[in-house]
Parts: C-alpha cells; sequence; structure tokens
C-alpha cells in the first residue's frame, strides 16, 4: 500500500521510488528527504536556474517537462536535455565545482520537488545510505549521456526521431495515438538537427505508417515503427 513519506504525497513517493537515485533508500530516508523538500508548481516558461548560478539545490519534475540548455556566446540555446515525469536533475552540480553549467526553463506547466544542497547535506548526516542512491543515479545518468552522444554522432535523422517518438507512443503493438509535449522546435534541437532536417525525418517516417498533424502523432503500427528506430541504414 502506498504511504505518504515527510511532506510528500503518497503518489509522490511512489515516483520517487521509481527514481534510481531515491530507489534503494529506506522508507526512514525517503522520509527525511521528503521533509526537507519543497514541491510547489510552476508555470510555463519559468526559469528555474540560470548557468553559473550557486547550485545549491537540485530537482525531482512530478509533472510537466523541463528543458536544459547551455548559452552560447552569441546567446543561442544549445539544447542539452529536455526532463521528463518521474526524472531528477542537477544533483551533480552539487558535488562539482557549486554551479549550475545550464539553464533549466519549464517547457510546459510543473509540478518540481526542490531540495536543497543544506537540506541534502542534513539528510547525509542521518543515513548513509543516500549518498550511495546518489553515486548509482550519477552512473546511471552518465550511461545515458554516453547512449545520447553516441545517436548524435552516429544514428541518421529518421533513427533519432523514430527512438524519440517511442518514448512517448504507448507500450504495445498495433496503431497508437498521442500528443507530443512540447512544440517540434524544441525537439529538433533536442536532437540536434535543424527544425527542416525534423520534417525530412518526419516524411522518412510515413512508410512506417507515423503521420503528425501538429503535435498529434499517429503510428499505424508501432512495431514498424520499433524496427525503423532499430535500423542502420543511411539517411
Amino acid at each position: 500500500m502506498s504511504q505518504t513519506l515527510g511532506n510528500l504525497s503518497a503518489d509522490d513517493a511512489a515516483t520517487l521510488r521509481a527514481i534510481p537515485l531515491f530507489g534503494k533508500l529506506s522508507d526512514r530516508a525517503l522520509s527525511l528527504l521528503g521533509g526537507a523538500a519543497i514541491v510547489r508548481p510552476v508555470v510555463r516558461g519559468s526559469t528555474l536556474f540560470l548557468q553559473d548560478e550557486m547550485a545549491d539545490r537540485f530537482f525531482v519534475l512530478f509533472d510537466g517537462w523541463v528543458k536544459l540548455f547551455r548559452l552560447t556566446r552569441d546567446g543561442a540555446e544549445a539544447v542539452v536535455h529536455v526532463i521528463g515525469p518521474g526524472e531528477s536533475f542537477a544533483e551533480a552540480a552539487m558535488f562539482a565545482d557549486g554551479r549550475f553549467p545550464v539553464c533549466a526553463e519549464a517547457v510546459t506547466d510543473a509540478r518540481i520537488m526542490t531540495l536543497t544542497a543544506e537540506g541534502f547535506a542534513r539528510c547525509l548526516r542521518e543515513d548513509e545510505r543516500i549518498a550511495f542512491g546518489m553515486l548509482g543515479s550519477l552512473s546511471i545518468r552518465l550511461r545515458h549521456l554516453v547512449t545520447q552522444i553516441e545517436q548524435l554522432q552516429v544514428q541518421p535523422a529518421p533513427q533519432r526521431v523514430a527512438a524519440f517518438l517511442l518514448r512517448f507512443c504507448p507500450p504495445g503493438d498495433g496503431p497508437a495515438q498521442f500528443q507530443l509535449p512540447f512544440d517540434k522546435a524544441l525537439i529538433a534541437r533536442r536532437l540536434g538537427m535543424q527544425p527542416e532536417t525534423l520534417s525530412r525525418a518526419l516524411a522518412k517516417l510515413r512508410p512506417a505508417g507515423v503521420d503528425t498533424q501538429g503535435l498529434a502523432v499517429t503510428v499505424a503500427d508501432r512495431a514498424a515503427l520499433r524496427a525503423m528506430a532499430e535500423a542502420a541504414e543511411d539517411e
């Protein structure tokens, strides 16, 4: 049976349990973290932190989407990652040079848990297993980044787009319909391509039964889309 932990609702506690950072922690450890955390709604367009600001907190996203990006010297955005529900972020910055290496902005309305470095340190003193959970989370994040770099450097655009769509496609085979959570311009930047490249890639997915109308996506055959995502053919 789900239970509340600290300031967290039963649903939020269950979400934390599914995150590698918190998955192996005891109820007591999660209660400590929940008691030190603040859960709040944020509106679309809200800035959570800026590049080079002091990293005195980290976050868990319960609902919505958040983009992480770096600002180039000419003011352009280089999207590093788009955080989805049930993911933690910015935890590593607290243990590096103490400054956020990226900016974070909510691209939809969202609900976010914030835990300050001071609150987290207090929890660490109470339960050392929290530190081991953190190390495991950072290891998983590193593997994810390596995979992401490989995709950007090796996979052709249609493959990257097919894999991205599968992330939002309901499990199973056969037809499916779903909505993309944010606009195609951000999707293109997340996948390391220009908007026109994304449009061409979507066109190449039509033989697999993929049709897009704005943010609405129809997939005629999820198995065919999965095969397209795993293909190694040239763009």
